[in-house]
């Protein structure tokens, strides 16, 4: 009797929960059988670090300022449409447009087809003219090397271990990637690293500062207000729009997803567009997008009256991007997230649902929709990645050149406010070394 109760319990709930529910149940069994969480940690346990090195080697000497440098940058394989590789390729542009050279090292601890993806580079980035390696291989011939994320860190003392240059180009607190556990402590021991920290915006440096008291290079978020823009015709706007990726914690995902909930009972005649990944068990009616290039984004926010701009790392690049095409975005509040994006469009919201769907409530009920769009944009007219390209390649070349004596000429600077740099704490100085002799 009891097995046939049993049998029956089951059957209900492969009713309740239908096809889709079975198949992701049994998905889930076979994850966690064969292990399948460990493909999402990338690393190595042969490139862990042990413990934080007190300092690595460099140089004997350094180059005549002026001379042209090879820059090794450190980081995964890049697939089309991914905002951080876009960002730090950006950075390397920005270096070979000065005359230095650049080598992209590429880390996967499965194996890296390096022709398979040097291709994707030359189709998504074709201005990137970097060569590209396996790290694994080994970063050689290079003055200086460039991390670009936590497992990158790791990697470059593994690998690199000729005298060289290190910095680390940082772009979202990677720690709060994780639950406190071991890929959280992994994350935040890099940070104590002897490289020379590049952090993009000041809550980023606060962030850093806060959790290990050791100073930063702090170069500006930009926005490409070239790509993003009202559009030429004006255009009734309606909606709301949401980028979904619940596959990464720090975007808020089920947050939002509740907060789109109550907004949809609020304004059921507002449509509601995703693009990202598909969300799934919502509840309401949404149209969904897929992956979207730039020019169709851009359309998507020039048309739409709001947006959510999740991000609990650092600041999103949506939400300059949105605010460009005349989108007012919603985003979730957080102290340090003013210094970054101190603009009076923005909707700051706590991080709850009902305060989300409340500001974007408010965003598609205002009066005057068209006005605050097109104010919106004009707040970021002009805005550009070039005072952060500027910035970085100046503290790439002062790491690897040294400081530059009083009254030096310096990187031509244009009209626009040159970025902030904080000078770094004592373990980043660079200093004058004779062989043997560590920074």
């Amino acid at each position: 009797m009891n097995r046939l109760h049993s049998i029956r319990s089951k059957l209900r709930r492969a009713r309740d929960v239908g096809v889709a529910g079975i198949a992701q149940r049994l998905a889930q069994r076979a994850y966690l059988r064969t292990g399948a969480a460990e493909l999402s940690f990338n690393l190595a346990f042969e490139d862990i670090l042990t413990d934080v090195p007190r300092d690595l080697p460099v140089p004997a000497a350094r180059p005549a300022r002026g001379e042209p440098l090879t820059i090794g940058w450190v980081s995964t394989p890049p697939a089309p449409g991914s905002g951080g590789h876009t960002t730090l390729f950006r950075m390397m542009e920005a270096l070979e447009g000065r005359g230095h050279r650049c080598v992209l090292f590429l880390y996967d601890k499965h194996g890296v087809d390096v022709d398979a993806v040097t291709a994707v580079i030359r189709e998504h980035w074709p201005r990137l003219r970097a060569t590209v390696r396996d790290v694994t291989a080994g970063i050689r011939g290079v003055d200086a090397v460039v991390a670009s994320g936590w497992e990158s860190a790791h990697v470059i003392v593994r690998y690199g271990r000729e005298p060289m240059r290190r910095l680390y180009f940082i772009q979202d607190y990677e720690p709060y990637f994780y639950g406190h556990g071991s890929q959280y402590e992994l994350a935040a021991m890099t940070y104590r690293l002897p490289f020379r920290r590049i952090a993009l915006g000041e809550m980023l440096d606060a962030m850093i500062a806060a959790e290990t008291g050791l100073g930063n290079d702090v170069v500006p978020f930009g926005c490409d207000s070239r790509v993003y823009r009202l559009p030429e015709r004006e255009t009734a706007r309606s909606g709301i729009v949401f980028y979904s990726r619940p596959d990464f914690p720090r975007r808020g995902y089920e947050l939002a997803c509740v907060a789109l909930r109550l907004f949809h009972e609020l304004h059921p005649d507002q449509e509601i567009h995703v693009y990202g990944a598909r969300p799934r068990g919502l509840g309401i009616p949404v149209t969904f997008h897929g992956r979207m290039t730039t020019s169709e984004l851009n359309d998507l926010y020039g048309r739409t009256i709001a947006g959510l701009a999740m991000s609990f790392t650092n600041i999103t690049l949506v939400a300059e991007e949105m605010l460009a095409a005349g989108n007012i975005p919603v985003v979730n509040d957080l102290a340090l997230a003013h210094l970054v994006l101190p603009n009076e469009h923005v909707r700051w919201a706590q991080p709850t649902a009902a305060a989300l769907a409340g500001e974007l409530s408010a965003a598609v009920s205002a009066p005057d929709v068209r006005e605050r769009a097109a104010a919106a944009a004009a707040s970021v007219v002009g805005r550009s990645w070039e005072p952060t390209c500027r910035a970085v390649v100046e503290i790439v070349e002062d790491e690897v050149y040294g400081e530059q004596a009083p009254h030096a000429a310096s990187i031509e600077q244009p009209d626009a406010q040159p970025a902030a740099i904080h000078q770094p704490a004592a373990i980043n100085q660079p200093a004058a070394v004779h062989q043997g002799e560590k920074r």
